[in-house]
Parts: structure tokens; sequence; C-alpha cells
């Protein structure tokens, strides 16, 4: 009893000491806490940013609105108790400015209260349920939301006549995001779902899903499942012979995560996704990122993780230069409405929902030079997240 006092205690001196934080950066050093996953099942997601964030930093300095630019990197290995500790460390002790990172929704979500007691403006770098930014007014989004890329896929499938579509998803936030996105615009769209099927996040075999869609023969399955997960899906999916059996397949682009995908081989073939990032993507912008993100990390290709972690620096960056070094309310002011061109292609922060505007992409993998790509051939231009209105 004496020690769950003690522990009450200390989290309410927490709770406190956040509620006092001064918005303001002190000692003309801006700190940026980046809390992600850099070991655990998803360390692949850490790696990816914390690689673009230094990158941003080798690139433009450490410098921005008369500050000097400090990165705090934490690990929570995925676990969101561990990401609440840190941000509260991070706010509490390290004074930190802003915060950055968090690989997966809940850890986002569990940081929300800590954002909003400590004013403290927070960078959602790879998180994509669509209602994280409903979460805090100082939350702010620079990787994509599941439902703004579905709604296209879903759109484009109704334009090339598929009329039966079934679903496959991951039981978990953005999985469920997907699953009730693409029913609704697929429907809207003339189309029908003939089934939902939603698929354990833990330790997930597809293969009795699979067979539900072999056996109910739609135009096309629509599939939303976490980028490490997708090599195992698409083994399934070849194995049974659904590539061969007039049956398309259409998916989140996390699927051919540009991270894995060589390692995947001939069953990405047979992927036609919708996604916001390729490192095929056709720019000037996206050349020069890819080259220098590869010859920062011995090779590694950039995916749509490195995108959302290395625009969420620019973010920050841009926001201190407009507000002479001032975090705080004013840094998420400044936020609001700002646009730029991206390695992805032109963004821009929706002042309403605090989430990306960016263009959507339909890709096929294609084999370029004895290795894979994700190759766009359709643009949905400034798509918004049709999750929600306003927040």
């Amino acid at each position: 009893m004496k020690r769950r006092h003690m522990l009450m205690g200390a989290a309410l001196g927490l709770s406190t000491a956040i509620a006092g934080v001064p918005a303001l950066a002190q000692d003309g050093t801006f700190k940026i806490g980046l809390i992600l996953p850099m070991t655990g099942p998803f360390a692949s997601t850490g790696r990816q940013i914390e690689a673009a964030a230094r990158l941003y930093m080798a690139q433009h300095g450490d410098e921005a609105g008369g500050q000097k630019i400090e990165l705090i990197l934490k690990d929570d290995a995925g676990v969101a108790d561990t990401t609440k500790r840190l941000a509260q460390e991070l706010i509490v002790r390290d004074k930190v400015g802003a915060l950055a990172g968090f690989g997966l929704t809940p850890l986002a979500m569990a940081t929300a209260p800590l954002s909003t007691r400590g004013q403290t403006p927070t960078v959602v770098m790879a998180a994509a349920t669509s209602s994280i930014t409903e979460q805090s007014p100082f939350i702010v989004r620079t990787s994509y939301t599941t439902p703004q890329v579905t709604s296209k896929i879903a759109e484009w499938a109704a334009s090339e006549g598929m009329t039966k579509v079934v679903t496959v998803v991951s039981d978990y936030g953005p999985g469920i995001d997907a699953e009730k996105t693409f029913v609704s615009t697929f429907g809207n769209a003339g189309g029908e779902v003939t089934d939902t099927l939603r698929v354990p996040l833990q330790n997930p075999d597809f293969s009795p899903f699979l067979q539900k869609v072999a056996d109910a023969q739609p135009d096309a399955i629509f599939v939303f499942v976490p980028s490490g997960v997708g090599a195992q899906f698409m083994k399934q999916y070849v194995e049974r012979g659904l590539d061969k059996s007039g049956i398309k397949l259409l998916a989140d682009g996390g699927i051919t995560d540009d991270d894995i995908l060589n390692g995947m081989g001939d069953p990405a073939l047979a992927a036609i996704t919708g996604f916001h990032y390729s490192a095929a993507h056709d720019s000037a912008k996206n050349d020069e990122f890819v080259q220098a993100f590869q010859e920062a990390t011995n090779g590694m290709r950039p995916n749509f993780m490195a995108v959302g972690g290395y625009d969420g620096m620019h973010l920050i960056y841009a926001a201190l230069e407009e507000t002479g070094g001032e975090g705080g309310e004013a840094m998420m002011d400044a936020m609001k409405g700002m646009s730029w061109e991206s390695p992805r292609g032109p963004v821009s922060i929706d002042p309403e929902t605090r989430d990306i505007v960016q263009n959507v992409y339909l890709r096929r993998v294609e084999r370029q030079d004895d290795q894979l790509w994700n190759i766009e051939f359709q643009t949905f231009e400034a798509v918004k997240d049709p999750g929600k209105t306003g927040s």
C-alpha cells in the first residue's frame, strides 16, 4: 500500500509538472523527443524514421528559427505504456519543445493527453488511424491516414468495373478503418462487399481466410495488413493459386513496403496497391532523397515511414522559422496550412484536422534492372482524410 501511494504521488507530480511546462524553447536550444520502436517486432519502422530524421538534419543543419536543434531518441519497443512514460520524461525532465515519431496507433493515442497538458506539438510520423489527431489539438500528422488511401482504391476498383469484393484486414485500428472506408466508398459507387474478414494481428495465418475468398469468387480482394506482414500474406496468396484465379488483389501500399519489397520476390507482382509514397516516384526531389538516404544507410531503400519522418522534420523546422523559435501553441498555429514539395509530391497540412493533404497513387509492382519497384500509374491529387470533417 505504501508503494502504491508513492507511485500515485510520483504520477501526480509528473502530471502537475507537465501542466506547468512553458511552451517556449529554453536556453537557445529546441529539443525534439523522437519516440520510436527501435527494438521488438516493429524495429524496422524506427530504423527508417530515425534515419530520415537524421538525414534531414544533416542536409539542413541543426538550427531553425534562431534555435539550436537537438534530437533525443527514445526506444519504446512498440509498447504504449513505455511510450507514455518516455513522453512524460521528455516533457518534464528534458524540456522538449516537440514530440515526434509514434510507429503505431496505440503509441500515439497514449501520448495525446500529455501533449495537450504540456502544450507540446506532437508530430505523428507513422501511425495511420484517422482519429489520432482528434485526441489532442497539439497533434499533427505527416504520414497518412488509412481512409485517405483506401477511399481512392475503392473508387478506382469501381471505375474499373469491379462489382463484388471481399475485404481481408488485420483486426486493429487501421485495419478496421480500412474495412469501413472500403465498404462505404465501394458501396456508394455501386459495388458490393460480399464478406468482411478480420485476421488476428498477433501470429496471423491467412490460409483459412484466403480459402473463404477462393470459395466466394469475387472480382477482387481488398487487403490491409501491417507492412511487415505483407511478405507472409503474399506468399500464402500465391501458394493457394489465387494469383492465377482471376481474382484481382487490391491493397494498401504497406503490403508491398519498399523496405522489404525485393525480398518478397515474384509473389509481389500480383498486387495493385494504392499509397502516398513509392521509392520509385518520378521526381527530381525524390531521386535526390532516395540517393541521399541510401548513401547514409549503407544502401537501405527508404519507405513510407522514412518520408513521414523526413517531412515531419521539415514541418518542425519550417514552423520554428515562422515563429522565430517559439514553440507551444504558436508553433501549432504556424503548422496549420503549411505546404511544401515533398519527395512524395506536393503536400500540405489541413488547418482544420491537422492531417496531411497529399496525392494518392495507384501502383503496380514491376521488375526493373533485377529489382522490384512500386510503379505509379494513376494519381489522385490533393486527397484529404475522408474519415473526419474537422477537429
